[in-house]
C-alpha cells in the first residue's frame, strides 16, 4: 500500500550506468483478448512475472511447470485497487498480506503490537507455531516513500504461499507500525519481493522469501496477475502461458538500488509524438498505488487535459471528472511502450461538483511504475533473476 522505498536504500538519483545480465523483467506486448476482458470486472487481465537467471529456465519455458516446485495465491484488490491482497501461511497461521516488489521485508502485524493497533488485525502469534524460533538480537526498522512505516523483532519460521514453501524463514513480527497500516484493517503486513540487499533486518541481513524459495522451485520466477476490480493471482515458479497473448520481451534490470529497475528514456501522450527523457530511469512496484512519474511526462500529459489543475490541497492533479483523458505510452528497457488507458488514470473524485483526482504526481529521481495502471503493471512486467 505504500510507495516503498526502503530504510538503507541507496538515494534513488544515484542511478548505475552498468545493468546486470542476470535479472530482468519480462514484457508481455500482445494485447488481451475480448475473451479475457470478459472475466469478472477486469478491463485488462495482464500479467507480470519476476525471475532469476540460474542457467536452467529460458525465457521461452511457459506453462510447462506448473504442480512442480511452484506456488499460486490469489490476489484480491482493495477498493479501487489501491492494494493487491494475498493469503500467506506462517507457522500455519493464514494471514492476507500485500506483495511489494518495492520492499524486502516480510513483517507482520504480531501479539507484540499494543492492543489498539492489534485490533481488527489477524495477529501473527509466534507462541503458537511449533516450528517458529526466536532470532536473538535481531530487530528491523523501515520507512516507505509515503512516510508510513514499521518496526520490530525477528523470528524464523515456517512461510508457505500457496504451494511455495520456505523453512526458517525471517519473519519481522511488527511491535509497532504506523497509523496508516492500523487504519487498513484488510492488510496484516508486507511480503518483500525487491532485492535483498533492501533487507532492513539487523546485525545480519536476511534474504527475501523469493531469495529462498528459489532453489525449490521448478522455475526462479515468481508471476503477478493484477487486475481492475478482479481477483487475480501471485505465482511461484511458473509463467502461465494462457493469461498473455503473443510473445514475453525481456527487459534488463539494474539491480544496484535493489529494485525491480530498468530504463525508460521515452513517453508519448495519446497520438502525439514520442518525446525522449534522457537517462531515464523506472522501476516496477507492485506495493504502491501510484505511479510517479518524470516532471516532463506529467506537465505534457496534463498540457492535453483541459481544466486540469495541479492542487496541493488534494495532493494531486484535479481534472473535471467527465473528462476523456488521453492514453500514456511509456517505454520500459527500451524494448516495449507500455500503454496506460486514460480511463485507467481517472482515479477518484475528490468533490461533489465533479472533480477527479489523478495517481500521476512527479518526481525528480526513478519513476515508479505501479499497481493501480491495469494496462501497464498488468501487462508490462515479468520479473527474472
Amino acid at each position: 500500500m505504500n510507495a516503498a522505498a526502503a530504510a538503507n536504500a541507496a538515494p534513488a538519483g544515484s542511478v548505475a550506468d552498468a545493468l546486470s545480465n542476470s535479472a530482468s523483467i519480462q514484457i508481455n506486448g500482445a494485447a488481451v483478448d475480448d475473451k479475457k476482458k470478459a472475466k469478472g470486472a477486469a478491463a485488462a487481465t495482464n500479467s507480470a512475472v519476476a525471475s532469476q537467471s540460474t542457467g536452467g529456465a529460458t525465457a521461452g519455458s511457459t506453462n510447462s511447470t506448473a504442480g512442480k516446485g511452484t506456488g499460486i495465491v490469489t490476489a484480491t484488490p482493495e477498493q479501487g485497487d489501491v492494494e493487491y491482497l494475498s493469503p500467506v501461511t506462517i507457522g500455519g497461521q493464514t494471514i492476507n498480506m500485500d506483495f511489494d516488489t518495492g520492499s524486502s521485508d516480510l513483517w507482520v502485524f504480531s501479539t507484540g503490537l499494543n492492543a489498539a493497533s492489534q485490533a481488527g488485525h489477524t495477529n501473527y502469534d509466534a507462541t503458537k507455531s511449533t516450528t517458529s524460533k526466536v532470532m536473538t538480537g535481531a530487530s528491523w526498522s523501515i520507512s516507505y516513500g509515503d512516510g508510513s512505516g514499521a518496526k520490530g523483532t525477528v523470528v524464523t519460521d515456517t512461510v508457505n504461499i500457496g504451494g511455495a514453501s520456505v523453512d526458517g524463514q525471517a519473519v519481522e513480527m511488527a511491535t509497532a507500525v504506523s497509523q496508516s497500516f492500523v487504519a487498513d484493517a484488510n492488510s496484516n503486513g508486507l511480503v518483500g519481493l525487491a532485492y535483498s540487499k533492501l533487507n532492513t533486518i539487523k546485525p545480519t541481513q536476511q534474504k527475501t522469501f523469493f531469495d529462498n524459495a528459489m532453489p525449490s522451485l521448478a522455475m526462479p520466477v515468481f508471476t503477478a496477475d493484477l487486475r481492475k476490480a478482479a481477483v487475480g493471482s501471485y505465482e511461484f515458479g511458473n509463467i502461465d502461458s494462457t493469461k498473455f497473448n503473443g510473445s514475453l520481451t525481456w527487459a534488463a534490470v539494474n539491480t544496484t538500488q535493489g529494485f525491480w529497475q530498468f530504463s525508460s528514456n521515452k513517453f508519448q501522450v495519446g497520438t502525439g509524438a514520442p518525446m525522449t527523457i534522457q537517462g531515464g530511469q523506472a522501476i516496477a512496484d507492485t506495493g504502491t498505488t501510484l505511479m510517479l512519474a518524470n516532471a516532463a511526462i506529467v506537465n505534457a500529459y496534463y498540457s492535453q487535459v483541459n481544466g486540469a489543475v495541479n492542487n496541493a490541497t488534494v495532493g494531486g492533479v484535479t481534472f473535471p471528472c467527465n473528462s476523456q483523458l488521453p492514453d500514456l505510452a511509456v517505454d520500459v528497457g527500451g524494448s516495449y511502450m507500455a500503454t496506460v488507458r486514460g480511463s485507467d488514470i481517472n482515479f477518484a473524485p475528490v468533490d461533489a461538483a465533479g472533480t477527479s483526482k489523478s495517481p500521476l504526481p512527479s518526481t525528480k529521481d526513478i519513476q515508479i511504475c505501479a499497481n493501480i495502471y491495469p494496462s501497464l503493471l498488468r501487462r508490462c512486467s515479468s520479473y527474472r533473476r
